[in-house]
């Protein structure tokens, strides 16, 4: 199954090269090994039985070899194109079809790149081909999308699916994944028509999409249309296939840059979706500036760099404190670093809400099936 990372502060930058290289369990090192922590736990009052290890092993445990995506926020092009007024942040998107350790234009991005907003996925593909264009995540206008799971039997509801987009964006889909037509089912329900021009706009709008793409959505706005999304796709398959309509993995992860939205789902009795964490701390251990880089003295500025020691500790260099790390949320298929007291299992069937200022809640679930 796919793994997939997102990092989002309002004010605290995290280094590509941090968070997605340098970390042992980093993103780019999880195409063969995981790091499940917690995932064997239940609660019964949530839980009718515990994950087993071969639900671990069918949705966790795949290895990801079909290429890599990220997208990152920055103001160039609002800057650039604008000139005057509150800068927009607009996503910028590089993807690839080979392992990302191994592509040097990727390294070379994540070494000279920061930004507050950060999502990165690595792809274990189904039955689309493996193609840049394929790959997540996914972009309309201001928003990105991600997903780790599939919706089941999505080549027969597929035209039916299309059949409930808005023009522009069922126009805008380049691929054939299922994750791409969820996201324009998606904007669809998010941004259904033109804008009220008296709500909040970012002032710099791109010309190349439609405005309505360019709304900032407060968190609530954003849960609604992606639980909508999940009623209506498990709607049509229970129309389409009856009884033989299969259950989903859904976790699905929306930002439009200021806000962050992330659910893990599947609609079964019994049995989990793939594993996904929340932190609201690891980014100072994730962050060369802080004392607890996951490398520690072995990291990018410590002493032992070239001694190909492993584990995490003190980082001599560190010019700030832990404590002056920035209010910032992480939320990813698998931790990135090896310390279990940094990372929330979030449970099945909830959302993570991170809104502008960085504050989270996670909440249950619950238009999905209505």
């Amino acid at each position: 199954m796919c793994r997939w990372f997102a990092y989002v502060s309002a004010t605290e930058p995290a280094l590509l090269e941090d968070v997605l290289v340098t970390p042992p369990h980093s993103l780019s090192k999880q195409v063969h090994e995981h790091y499940l922590p917690k995932l064997l736990s239940h609660n019964p009052k949530v839980h009718a039985e515990p994950t087993t290890e071969a639900e671990i092993t069918e949705r966790n445990r795949l290895f990801n070899v079909d290429g890599f995506g990220m997208a990152w926020y920055t103001n160039a092009h609002s800057i650039f194109s604008h000139g005057l007024g509150n800068i927009t942040l607009y996503p910028a998107v590089y993807k690839c079809i080979q392992p990302p350790l191994h592509d040097s234009n990727f390294r070379s991005i994540c070494a000279n790149t920061y930004s507050n907003v950060l999502l990165a996925h690595i792809r274990a593909a189904t039955s689309t081909p493996i193609t840049p264009t394929n790959n997540h995540p996914f972009t309309f206008g201001i928003h990105t999308i991600m997903h780790n799971g599939y919706i089941s039997s999505f080549a027969k509801i597929k035209r039916q699916m299309c059949g409930e987009m808005t023009q522009e964006a069922y126009e805008h889909i380049q691929g054939g994944t299922d994750t791409e037509h969820f996201a324009a089912l998606l904007m669809s329900y998010l941004c259904p028509e033109e804008p009220d021009l008296k709500q909040e706009q970012p002032t710099g709008e791109d010309e190349r999409v439609p405005k309505a793409w360019g709304l900032y959505h407060e968190p609530s706005e954003i849960q609604s249309a992606l639980e909508k999304t999940i009623a209506t796709i498990v709607k049509i398959q229970h129309k389409v296939l009856g009884q033989a309509a299969g259950p989903n993995d859904l976790n699905i992860c929306v930002t439009d840059g200021r806000s962050l939205v992330a659910c893990r789902f599947r609609n079964h009795a019994t049995e989990q979706p793939p594993s996904l964490y929340v932190s609201t701390t690891a980014g100072a251990t994730l962050n060369r500036q802080f004392p607890d880089h996951p490398a520690g003295p072995n990291g990018p500025n410590g002493p032992n760099k070239h001694e190909g020691k492993q584990g995490e500790g003190h980082n001599p260099h560190a010019r700030n404190a832990t404590a002056d790390h920035g209010k910032h949320a992480i939320i990813a298929s698998e931790p990135s670093t090896y310390n279990d007291k940094e990372w929330t299992l979030v449970e099945k069937n909830r959302v993570v809400l991170v809104d502008s200022v960085g504050d989270v809640q996670i909440e249950e679930m619950k238009a999905w099936g209505k």
